[in-house]
Parts: C-alpha cells; sequence; structure tokens
C-alpha cells in the first residue's frame, strides 16, 4: 500500500487517515471548497445547521429517526459494520451495486483473500482505482487536522496561504467540537477538534456483529478501539464516505449499465459511518462533494490532477477489461446480466427514495439565496460534465453539465455557497443518470440502466 493515503491498522486490517506532511495545490482547492463549514456559527442559518446536524446524526445512528433504508434498521446496522472495512485495493465491498449477477461476476474475479492480500480483474483496472482513490483521500486526509486545529498532523501548523483560507473568511476551527460542547482536549474530547458523534451525542447505540471478515465485533471497537482508535482523528469530513463514493463512481463509469445503483451503493456506505456512530451527517455530505469534485478533475484529465498521464484512456481500457470479465462470467450480453438483481438494490423506487434523503439530510438551507436558484453547472464547474461523459461517451461535455444542471438537488446546504465546489454539493448523479441513460439510448429500445427501464 505505499504511497497511499492510509495506515494499515491491527490484525483486522483498517486503513486509517494518514498524518499530511503538506496541502498540495488540490488540497488546497478542497480545502476552500469545505470551508463553509467553519463559519457556521457566525449566523442564525449556519447555527440551525449545525444543530441539525447534530439531531439527525444522532437520531439516525439511534433508530429514532427512520430513514428510508434499502434494508430493515436491524440488517442496515450489521451492513454498516461490514462497511467499516475499506476495500480499496479492488472496490470488492462495493461490487453488489453491481447487481446479483454481475457482483457475484466482479467478486469471483476481484475479493479480498485476506486484509491485506486481494485480487484484482486486470492491472488496467487495479491502476485506475488506485488512482483515484489515492487522490481522493489525500485530499480528505488533509482536511482532518486542518478543520480540527489548523495543522497538518496535529501538531504542525499549516502554511500561511492554507491559514488564509480560514482567516479570508473569518473562519473557525473545531467547529463541530465548540458547537457541541467537547472542545479539543475536553475531558472525552479528540485531542485536536472536532470530536466525533461516538465523542458528542448523548446516546450512541450499540451495533454488535461480524464484521467484513466475519469477525465477532462492535462500532464499540471500531470508533473506540482496540480494531480502529478514532478518539483523536478528527470528523470532518468523512475519508470512508470519500472513498465510498470515489469508488461507487468508478464502479458506475466502467458499468454503465448499473451508474445509478452503484451512486446509490456510494450513498449506502456513506450512511453506515453515521449508523455505526463514526461521523455526522455534515462529515458524509463532505465526503461525497470532495469524491464527486476529485473525480470530476481526474476524468477532465486535468494536469494538476493527473501530471502527464491520461485518466480517460486508461478508464476506456479498463472498462473494455471489465467487459470481458463480467460477460465472460455471466454468459450473456452486459446489459442482460445487468437486470438480473434480487438483491437490495434491485428496487428503483426504494433506491431513489433512500438516495433522495442523503441529498440533504433535511438540514436547513445556510445560503437562501441559492435555495431556489439553479446554478449553472456548465458555467460555475464545467468539468463536472465529465462524470456522466466517461460513462455515456455519445454524450458532449456540454450535453452532460446541462443534465446536471436541469437534475440538480436542493440548493443552499452549507456547502453551497455560490462556487464551483459548492455546486458539487447539490448534484443528483441519479436523477443525470436516468436522464443521460434516456438520451443515449437507441430510439425503440430500452436504455441501458435497469432503474431507468421502470420509470
Amino acid at each position: 500500500m505505499t504511497g497511499k493515503a492510509f495506515l494499515l491498522l491491527g490484525a483486522l486490517g483498517i486503513l486509517l487517515p494518514f498524518q499530511a506532511g503538506s496541502q498540495t495545490a488540490t488540497d488546497m482547492n478542497v480545502l476552500k471548497g469545505l470551508a463553509p463549514v467553519t463559519v457556521l456559527s457566525k449566523s442564525d442559518a449556519g447555527n440551525a445547521a449545525l444543530a441539525a446536524n447534530f439531531v439527525a446524526t444522532g437520531g439516525i445512528q439511534n433508530g429514532t429517526i427512520r430513514q428510508a433504508t434499502l434494508l430493515p434498521f436491524a440488517e442496515q446496522q450489521q451492513q454498516a459494520l461490514r462497511d467499516v472495512f475499506i476495500t480499496d485495493g479492488n472496490l470488492a465491498q462495493l461490487a453488489d451495486g453491481l447487481g446479483t449477477t454481475l457482483g457475484s461476476g466482479y467478486l469471483a474475479r476481484a475479493h479480498y483473500i485476506d486484509e491485506t492480500h486481494f485480487s484484482n480483474l486486470s492491472p488496467s483496472i487495479a491502476e485506475v482505482i488506485h488512482e483515484a482513490t489515492t487522490f481522493a483521500q489525500a485530499n480528505s486526509s488533509s482536511g482532518k487536522f486542518f478543520f480540527a486545529n489548523a495543522t497538518t498532523n496535529g501538531t504542525i501548523p499549516v502554511s500561511a496561504d492554507a491559514r488564509a483560507i480560514l482567516t479570508n473568511i473569518g473562519g473557525v476551527t473545531d467547529i463541530f467540537g465548540k458547537s457541541y460542547n467537547l472542545p479539543a482536549g475536553s475531558a472525552g474530547a479528540d485531542a485536536y477538534g472536532n470530536s466525533r458523534p461516538f465523542q458528542t451525542e448523548p446516546v450512541i447505540l450499540p451495533v454488535v456483529g461480524p464484521d467484513y471478515f466475519y469477525y465477532p465485533v462492535s462500532n464499540w471497537v471500531y470508533n473506540r478501539g482496540p480494531a480502529m482508535n478514532l478518539i483523536n482523528s478528527p470528523s470532518f469530513p468523512s475519508g470512508h464516505t470519500t472513498y465510498g463514493y470515489t469508488g461507487a463512481l468508478l464502479l458506475a463509469i466502467l458499468v454503465p449499465e448499473r451508474y445509478q445503483q452503484m451512486i446509490v451503493r456510494g450513498a449506502e456506505y456513506g450512511n453506515d459511518r453515521i449508523l455505526v456512530g463514526a461521523h455526522y451527517a455534515m462529515d458524509v455530505m463532505g465526503g461525497r462533494t470532495l469524491a464527486l469534485y476529485d473525480m470530476a478533475h481526474l476524468l477532465a484529465n486535468d494536469p494538476a490532477y493527473v501530471g502527464k498521464k491520461d485518466f480517460q484512456s486508461e478508464i476506456k481500457a479498463a472498462r473494455a477489461d471489465v467487459l470481458n470479465a463480467l460477460q465472460a462470467a455471466c454468459g450473456k450480453s452486459l446489459m442482460e446480466c445487468a437486470r438480473e438483481d434480487t438483491g437490495r438494490f434491485s428496487s428503483p423506487a426504494a433506491n431513489e427514495a433512500f438516495y433522495a434523503s442523503t441529498q440533504t439530510y433535511d438540514l436547513p438551507v445556510v445560503y437562501p439565496e441559492n435555495a431556489n436558484k439553479v446554478e449553472d453547472v456548465g458555467k460555475l464547474a464545467s468539468e463536472a460534465g465529465y462524470l456522466l461523459t466517461a460513462a455515456f461517451p455519445s454524450l458532449t461535455l456540454s450535453q452532460a453539465d446541462q443534465i446536471l444542471t436541469d437534475t440538480e438537488g436542493p440548493g443552499g446546504g452549507f456547502l453551497d455557497n455560490g462556487t464551483a465546489f459548492g455546486v458539487y454539493s447539490r448534484l443528483n448523479l441519479f436523477a443525470a443518470a436516468r436522464r443521460a441513460a434516456l438520451l443515449t439510448s437507441t430510439p425503440g429500445t430500452t436504455p441501458p440502466n435497469s432503474d431507468v427501464t421502470q420509470h
């Protein structure tokens, strides 16, 4: 795992954020994009959002707020325990979003043998997974200590340029610790700041069961140790969510016949971090926004992300390998196999309802000027269209940007401050993929995505 933005910890093979050394150019863009969280306590609307974040997180975790989850609550808790492990070597744990048939075919060729050894479908697929998850998780890790106490690793101050991100907007560190009466260093708090829900919430429901490798565990040992000790690991943004959305989006692009379901899998993976008590709703939304932003820039071949490499060509090569492997496993066309699904992602209505519930987590509007405004994705963040064109190549970039604009989710949230980064927080890739599939399907045939065919 050399070069990855994680450290391997303990017998259970849990991957934790590494302690960043300094902020890169891409880190700086992400930190600026996420920085609106640091000014929430400066306004009534922001304080309302912080209060709602606390209430929603606690209610979702202990079951008093009933979500439209894909599984009954007790079963979803068990899925959340399994989702604590990160299969960033091959995205195996996310492959159930591919459906019963394709998911099984994927896992037969790409799975974890144990916590540190895994297989892949092909070198080309392994490479795009490595590039995408490395970048996204490095940016996510950079944010944790920055938003906790303006350091790179808990003790080393960030650069003057990085610090200016906060001073220029009047932002404060440790926004969750200060808002939830558990500031950094106080009894039971994260030593650096931004204590997690299992530290701040009055009630954390125990979750006990088998983990990804069938070890008997609980959310306690994953939050407080010994399996994973997050006591002094700042909360914002969620690194697991960043990985989950990055990996799910990558599989959606490689297998566009399952684009919508894979996006729902990413939403589920992030939401599961709330269920185990490790993250707030805002952490999950921050991780999602970061992942979509980074993936769009990778797919756009942004030199800051790819250097002289051609990520678009790498994606095409990986997609060909996935197609060959999964068709060989299925014995039929990929489209036919994509429709064979008896799992939890087989209901289009359930998928849509759950995904919609995670768009804002019902947190109140912070930027009312954007709440009822259609933000032009093409003007604000034209590279966002690559999130669709990479999967539906017959679309032009301008068509894809227009689809993203037309299908935007609710605006004015805590990150949607009118910036290029902010607009990623309201992208609705579930609805956008439906529109893209309809536009690119051959007249007289059904679109390739099974969710689309039933709407």
